[in-house]
């Protein structure tokens, strides 16, 4: 497999139930103060589980996500002119009016029009994040790619009918007695660059890209391969396209959203690709305080990873109760952790057994 070329991650924009742009997601991620409330935007009278996370004063879904995209641009300093050279690709949940969303989105932005959209579930962004960075790989200068979720009362019918929620009020990834996943508002935009454009511009990025893998297991439609095949081989492809050891490997996001069987699965790819690596990586799942942003997932944690790389901390793993035999990992717990090394991994899973792992380092 062809080394990636590094692609810069030059520029950032971010919303979620914890606030407004990077200070406050970083903060509650390293200190596990989780968002999750009762929910007011609609009715849940009739539900199982009537908690999630969400912002209070929230705009609509494209005013959302034509804020956070002007602020990645922004972040990473675009003239005009480098914004009409730079396409934008869009992961958000499927409806027949997704493409002019993001035509719109583009124009608003003075970007060069919509690339793609992304509706593949909970690895949206994450694929629109590998595929920005392969159309890099072949000569484009930079892509930006976007990717929203606010709590709709749809989706959390689905979810709640489905007995996916936690119905305790809390998501506790790889912990004993975690019951289940909760939602959360999830709006993330980012400037992806090549080094070269970026050089040419005076612009060093404090994160870059260097990595990913994309893998299906075609187990079941709403179950993890047991085994954690897929995830593996995604993880497996990021760190080979990187010509690196997974001994390097200072942190991973996970994708574990606190229900029994994903976490689980999640652990044995992580000892199926790590090998001995795995029990000695610290490991945290930011959902367990911002809840789960289905199609967005993939940008709000490769965010949040960033953020974390950054600021030299690692988040901690909120909700934790205890540990779980079928999780033999090295949670973070109580307080963060100093970064170790520059890399990290952000995995994401969908249904379907679609999986992905994206792999930064810090410059």
């Amino acid at each position: 497999m062809a080394e990636v070329t590094p692609v810069g991650i030059a520029g950032l924009g971010v919303l979620s139930a914890l606030g407004r742009g990077p200070e406050p997601q970083l903060a509650a991620a390293l200190s596990g103060a989780a968002a999750f409330g009762p929910i007011d935007r609609f009715d849940v009278s009739g539900r199982r589980v009537g908690i999630a996370a969400t912002l209070g004063q929230v705009g609509t879904l494209t005013a959302e996500l034509a804020e956070a995209i002007e602020a990645a641009c922004a972040d990473a300093g675009l003239t005009a002119g480098e914004r009409a050279g730079s396409p934008l690709l869009l992961a958000v949940h499927g409806h027949p009016g997704a493409s002019d969303c993001a035509a719109e989105l583009a124009d608003r932005a003075g970007l060069a029009g919509a690339g793609r959209v992304y509706t593949g579930a909970c690895v949206s962004a994450s694929t629109a994040v590998a595929d920005a960075a392969a159309m890099i790989g072949r000569g484009l200068d930079r892509v930006v790619v976007a990717a929203g979720y606010l709590v709709e009362p749809d989706q959390f019918a689905l979810f709640d009918s489905g007995q996916a929620l936690s119905g305790d009020g809390a998501v506790r990834p790889f912990s004993s007695g975690r019951q289940g996943l909760l939602l959360g508002d999830g709006i993330a935009a980012v400037v992806l660059e090549s080094t070269a454009a970026a050089a040419a511009r005076g612009h060093r990025p404090a994160t870059e890209l260097i990595g990913w893998g994309r893998a299906g297991d075609a187990y079941h439609p709403c179950q993890p391969a047991p085994d954690g095949r897929g995830l593996a081989r995604a993880i497996d492809a990021a760190l080979q396209r990187a010509d690196l050891s997974p001994h390097a490997i200072g942190y991973i996001n996970a994708n574990a959203t606190g229900t029994p069987l994903s976490d689980t699965a999640e652990a044995a790819a992580l000892h199926r690709s790590l090998g001995d690596a795995a029990a000695r990586v610290p490991i945290s799942s930011t959902k367990a305080v911002h809840g789960h942003a289905l199609e967005a997932s993939g940008l709000l944690e490769l965010v949040l990873t960033v953020l974390s790389l950054q600021a030299g901390k690692l988040p901690v793993n909120a909700g934790y109760l205890g540990p779980d035999d079928s999780c033999e990992l090295d949670v973070i717990l109580a307080s963060p952790r100093p970064v170790g090394t520059p890399y990290a991994l952000s995995l994401n899973s969908a249904f379907g057994g679609a999986n992905t792992a994206l792999l930064v380092r810090a410059t």
